[in-house]
C-alpha cells in the first residue's frame, strides 16, 4: 500500500503555513494523517488555540475514513444528518464535517491520507491544505 512519506507529510504542513502566512489567514493549525488515520506530521502556528489540533485532526480524520473529503461531508451532513450523526457516533465523535478535511491520492488515486486544516474559515483552511499536497507532489480532494 502506497503511503505519505514524513518528509511529503512535513512538506504538506510547511507549505499550508506558508500559504496561510502568504494569505494573511488567521494561525493555522495542519495535521497529515496516512491511509489509517493515524497522525504523520502536526504543526500549530503560534498564536493558535490549543484546541485545534482536535478539530484538524476531526476534519483529516472524517475525510480519511470515509473517503469523502470535508466539503461532500458537509453536503452530506445538510441532506443526511442522521447519516453524519450515526458516522459520527461510530468514530467516537471524532469527525469534523466541514472543507478543510482534504484526501490526499497518489499518482494512480488511491487514497493515502488526508490533511485537516483549521483556524481560518473553513474554505480558506481548504486552499491552504492543497497549497500543502500540491507542493507534496500529491493530489488533495477538497
Amino acid at each position: 500500500m502506497a503511503e505519505i512519506s514524513l518528509n511529503k507529510a512535513r512538506t504538506i504542513v510547511r507549505k499550508a503555513i506558508a500559504k496561510g502566512q502568504e494569505l494573511e489567514l488567521k494561525p493555522l493549525s495542519v495535521v497529515v494523517l496516512d491511509a489509517g488515520g493515524n497522525v504523520k506530521a502536526f504543526e500549530r502556528e503560534d498564536g493558535a488555540a490549543p484546541g485545534r489540533f482536535a478539530i484538524a485532526h476531526g476534519k483529516a480524520y472524517g475525510s480519511v475514513m470515509l473517503g469523502m473529503a470535508g466539503t461532500a461531508q458537509m453536503a452530506r451532513a445538510e441532506q443526511q444528518h442522521y447519516f453524519m450523526t450515526a458516522v459520527n457516533g461510530l468514530f467516537g465523535g471524532q469527525v469534523v464535517p466541514v472543507p478543510g478535511g482534504v484526501l490526499v491520492r497518489d499518482k494512480r488515486g488511491a487514497v493515502i491520507g488526508a490533511v485537516g486544516v483549521t483556524g481560518d474559515t473553513s474554505d480558506n483552511d481548504a486552499i491552504a491544505a492543497m497549497a500543502g499536497i500540491d507542493a507534496a507532489g500529491l493530489t488533495g480532494e477538497a
